[in-house]
C-alpha cells in the first residue's frame, strides 16, 4: 500500500496522516550517549568494573573507546534516525586535554570540559542533555549524596552544583533546553536500621545542588526515582515516594523523572504519566525496556512503548510538558544498531500515537461505549501504520525499515572490528 492509500484509510477514521508526520518532525527526543562505550566514560580507568547499581553485559566487539570513537558512532547512529534529536550526556563524559588543562575529578569539572561536545551539537543542530554521575568513582562509600560522611556528602554536592553550571553552559551555547538529571544508587543491600537518616541527608544535598542559580526556564534539574538495584536490594534513599514528593515541593526549581524500568514488575509509567500531569506542568521520561528488572535492555516498538507515548500525546506532552529521552546499554549486540532500533522505536511510538482518533475514543469512554471501544482500538492495530512511517522516514530523509542493516553492517565492517 502507499502511503496516499494510506492517507485516505486515516482520513476514515479522521486523522491527517501528514498532519501527524508533521508534528512528529518537532519533537526532540534525547538519545544517551551510553550505549556507545558500556557506561565507561572518560574520567575513570576503564578496566574497572562499574558500581553503584550499574551493571552492562555482554563484549561484543566494537566499543568505542576515545572521545572521537565515540563521535563517530554517534555520526552513524544520527545518519539513520529521523526526526529531531538531542544527545543526553553524562558526567563522565568530559574531554580532558592539553587545552583545557587536563584530567580534574568530578567535584572540579568545568564548561570548558565539554567544549569538544557543545562544538559537536553545534554542527549538528542538536540539543545537550546532561547527567551527573553518581557512580563508578573511588568517592562511592558506597553512598555519595547520602552518605553520613561529611567528606563524601561535600564532594557529591560539588559535583552537583558543577553540573548545574555545565548545564546551564550548554543551555546559553545552544539556546535549546537542557535537561539536568539527578539519580543515584544509593541504598543497602540488606536491612537498614535508619531509613530516614540518608533521606534527610539526600533532600540537604539536593536542596544545596539545585541552590546553584540557573534559568528554570533553560535548564530543567530532574530527580529521578528507583525502586532497587545490584548491591541495594533492601532499600533505595531515592525511591519514588521520597522523589515525588521532593519535585513536588520544590516545584518552582525541579521536575519528576520516571524512568520505566525503575519500578516494580506490575507497575507501568503509562499510568503514571497522566497522574503526575494532572500535578505536575512538565515532567521528563527515560525510556527503557525492562525484563523482570531494570535490565536496560533496547527499547522496543511493544505494547508499554506505545501506551507511554499514546499518555504523553493524549496529555498535551508534546507542547512542552513532557521531556522524552531514551536510556539502556547492551553490549551484546552491535551498539550503533542498539541505539538505532531504541530511537526509532521511540519514534515509532509516537507516530503511532499521534494516528489515533484520541477524542473519539474519549467519547466512546465517556458515554459508556466499551464494546465499540475495544473494538475500535483493535482495529486500529491493523491500520496501514507503516506506510505512514515508511513516508516520514522519507521525509526526514531517512532510510525506511528494511533498508538501512545493511549500513551498520558495512560501518561495523569497516570502523568497528578494527577496534582492537
Amino acid at each position: 500500500m502507499s502511503f496516499t492509500e494510506a492517507k485516505e484509510k486515516y482520513a476514515v477514521i479522521g486523522i491527517d496522516a501528514q498532519a501527524a508526520i508533521d508534528r512528529l518532525k518537532s519533537v526532540p527526543v534525547s538519545m544517551h550517549c551510553w550505549q556507545g562505550d558500556d557506561v565507561r566514560g572518560f574520567d575513570t580507568d576503564p578496566t574497572k568494573p562499574l558500581t553503584g547499581g550499574i551493571q552492562t553485559t555482554g563484549n561484543y566487539p566494537g566499543r568505542a573507546r576515545t572521545p572521537e570513537e565515540l563521535m563517530a558512532d554517534i555520526d552513524e547512529a544520527l545518519k539513520l534516525i529521523p526526526g529531531k534529536v538531542k544527545l543526553n550526556l553524562h558526567a563522565n563524559y568530559a574531554i580532558f586535554n592539553e587545552e583545557n588543562g587536563g584530567w580534574v575529578d568530578r567535584d572540579k569539572l568545568e564548561p570548558k570540559h565539554f567544549k569538544p561536545w557543545v562544538d559537536f551539537a553545534k554542527e549538528r543542530g542538536l540539543g545537550l542533555d546532561f547527567n551527573p554521575t553518581f557512580f563508578s568513582h573511588p568517592m562511592c562509600d558506597p553512598l555519595t549524596l547520602a552518605s553520613p560522611n561529611e567528606e563524601t556528602r561535600r564532594f557529591w554536592i560539588n559535583h552537583g552544583k558543577a553540573c548545574i553550571r555545565i548545564s546551564s553552559y550548554f543551555a546559553e551555547e545552544l539556546g535549546i533546553p537542557c535537561t539536568m538529571n539527578i539519580w543515584t544508587g544509593d541504598g543497602f543491600k540488606d536491612i537498614p536500621a535508619d531509613r530516614m537518616g540518608p533521606r534527610v541527608r539526600y533532600k540537604e544535598a539536593i536542596d544545596e545542588i539545585l541552590s546553584e542559580p540557573y534559568d528554570f526556564k533553560m535548564v530543567k534539574p530532574c530527580v529521578e526515582s528507583k525502586v532497587f538495584g545490584i548491591g541495594v536490594e533492601a532499600y533505595t534513599v531515592g525511591s519514588a515516594e521520597f522523589t515525588l514528593s521532593y519535585a513536588a515541593a520544590n516545584m518552582d526549581k525541579c521536575i519528576p523523572l520516571m524512568d520505566n524500568g525503575h519500578y516494580h514488575p506490575t507497575e507501568v509509567v503509562s499510568d503514571k504519566i497522566p497522574a503526575l500531569l494532572a500535578f505536575f506542568p512538565e515532567i521528563a521520561l527515560h525510556v527503557t525496556r525492562p525484563v523482570r528488572w531494570d535490565s536496560d535492555h533496547v527499547v522496543l516498538f511493544d505494547d508499554e512503548t506505545r501506551e507511554i507515548m499514546k499518555e504523553v500525546v493524549r496529555c498535551g506532552g508534546l507542547d512542552g510538558r513532557v521531556n522524552i529521552a531514551t536510556d539502556y546499554f547492551d553490549a551484546s549486540i552491535n551498539r550503533v544498531s542498539a541505539w538505532v532500533t531504541g530511537m526509532r522505536n521511540v519514534e515509532k511510538a509516537l507516530l503511532y500515537a499521534l494516528l489515533t482518533p484520541a477524542e473519539d475514543l474519549k467519547k466512546l469512554q465517556d458515554t459508556d461505549q466499551f464494546s465499540e471501544l475495544m473494538v475500535r482500538q483493535e482495529e486500529l492495530k491493523t491500520m496501514p501504520f507503516g506506510d505512514v512511517w515508511d513516508e516520514y522516514c522519507r521525509q526526514c530523509g531517512r532510510p525506511v525499515d528494511g533498508t538501512w542493516f545493511d549500513e551498520i553492517k558495512a560501518y561495523e565492517k569497516d570502523v568497528q572490528s578494527k577496534r582492537v
